[in-house]
């Protein structure tokens, strides 16, 4: 085990950095923690500990990086000096190295907020032994990675049972593999989202979490908001979803600009209008508010900082390029990819869309997910057509057998190409939305940099 000086170990990872966004090599925001890591193998703890508001971290499927923005959001009304891993790496060696770069700043960081990846939480749980965990989702995602979702959540169950009693869990009530994770043993918030008028009208054939977590039974829905999401119960052993404490009593979806909400809660109502599109930024919003009434942030003050928090990179994000509008929704599963195709249908106009698909190992190398979304609504409002990425000849069969014309669409494996190609043909006034996979959206965001239509993610300030 090599354990250097800690000065010498922040010089050399620091030096890492600068020398991976000099040579181009990205932003420099896990190899230097790895250099650190290597030096000294308790770095996390050490730099941790010297928070003294502590940290709060949050791990999901999908949603993290979008709630960790609205959370920083409503910390900054509290002028707290914060470290977070913004650019989105949220495995241990990201995390390390938010910290290792907060270590110049003077004044030092008082608080962590750190997105943290669902299979890297519990190790980074037991290193940075944070004062909030916000649990918000479990949906099937890179299967040839994580495996099941069973086996998140039991990793998730043990990590829980060792944590401090005095950690505060933050649970999304409307998921049933994240609202079984209370243990009695520590304070718990429940959120969810209330609204009577937010229901799909049948469970999706591609859900996941449809059975009881005590005892194994199919479960009963009296009203579905989002995936396997929403008010459930179990005829069998009487589980039921909790009552949230925090709660969007209404949403107002805006069509694809954002949502009005109103959420309740113990110290008094929340109202904001998010910049932020869909039902699934509802429930992102309503964990944000949550976390932020954990961490003791005045309710008052919630609300404003909702309304001014703006999108992370590629997620519900608007650039200008060509005199163009383009917007990004990430679309990485089937969960956030059905989201993602009932939001743009909030768009009365014709839809214009390029679609990215990779299979990279941050995408998760089965493509099969696909087929299990919903892409047929989007054939009836479609106006142009354009996709893109490794596995661009794949999503084009599964629109083929969607029912689409295959003149109707183009196919175009190289990014930049497809981008102008979709450019080119989108009407005057027009919007581009563009659905990516987690690298094809990286790959894409970096020809928008080039372009300068767009800063680069580790610069996402």
């Amino acid at each position: 085990m090599t354990i250097a000086p800690r000065g010498l170990s922040v010089a050399l990872a620091r030096g890492i950095g600068a020398l991976s966004r000099r040579l181009g090599r990205g932003g420099g925001t896990s190899a230097p923690g790895r250099v650190l890591l290597w030096l000294r193998p308790k770095a996390i703890q050490e730099l941790a500990s010297t928070l003294t508001r502590g940290s709060l971290v949050i791990s999901a499927t999908n949603g993290k990086t979008t709630t960790g923005r609205l959370i920083g959001s409503c910390v900054a009304t509290e002028r707290w000096r914060t470290v977070s891993n913004r650019a989105g790496a949220n495995l241990v060696f990201g995390v390390a190295t938010a910290l290792l770069d907060a270590v110049a700043d003077e004044p030092s960081p008082e608080f962590g907020l750190f997105e943290v990846d669902e299979f890297a939480l519990p190790e980074l749980v037991t290193r940075l032994a944070p004062r909030v965990v916000v649990l918000m989702n479990l949906f099937r995602d890179q299967l040839d990675r994580y495996g099941e979702l069973e086996t998140i959540a039991e990793s998730w169950a043990r990590m829980i049972a060792r944590l401090p009693a005095t950690t505060i869990l933050v649970l999304n009530a409307d998921d049933p593999a994240i609202a079984a994770l209370a243990d009695g043993n520590r304070p718990v918030v429940f959120f969810g989202v209330e609204d009577p008028s937010a229901r799909l009208d049948a469970l999706p054939h591609a859900a996941d979490s449809t059975r009881c977590r005590v005892c194994a039974s199919p479960l009963v829905y009296d009203r579905v908001t989002l995936g396997h999401m929403g008010d459930w119960h179990c005829t069998h052993c009487g589980s039921r979803r909790p009552t949230p404490d925090v709660a969007a009593d209404r949403v107002t979806l805006l069509g694809t600009t954002g949502i009005d909400l109103e959420i309740s809660t113990p110290q008094g109502a929340v109202t904001a209008r998010v910049a932020l599109p869909g039902m699934h930024n509802a429930y992102n919003a309503t964990a944000a508010v949550a976390a932020a009434l954990a961490l003791g942030i005045a309710h008052e003050h919630i609300g404003p900082a909702l309304a001014n928090a703006e999108a992370a990179f590629g997620r519900s994000e608007r650039v200008m390029v060509s005199g163009h509008e383009v917007v990004l929704f990430l679309a990485k599963n089937p969960a956030g990819a059905n989201v993602t195709v009932q939001t743009v249908q909030l768009d009365p106009d014709p839809l214009h869309l390029l679609i990215a698909l990779n299979d990279r190992t941050a995408d998760g190398n089965d493509v099969s997910w696909i087929w299990d979304v919903d892409y047929e609504p989007l054939l009836e409002r479609l106006g142009d057509l354009v996709i893109t990425g490794d596995r661009a000849y794949d999503m084009g069969l599964r629109f083929v057998y969607a029912g689409l014309d295959r003149a109707r669409m183009r196919i175009e494996p190289d990014p930049e190409r497809a981008l102008d190609a979709a450019l080119a043909q989108l009407p005057a006034g027009r919007c581009l939305y563009v659905l990516p996979t987690y690298t094809a959206m990286l790959g894409l965001r970096s020809i928008l940099v080039e372009r300068g239509a767009a800063n680069a993610y580790w610069h996402d300030d």
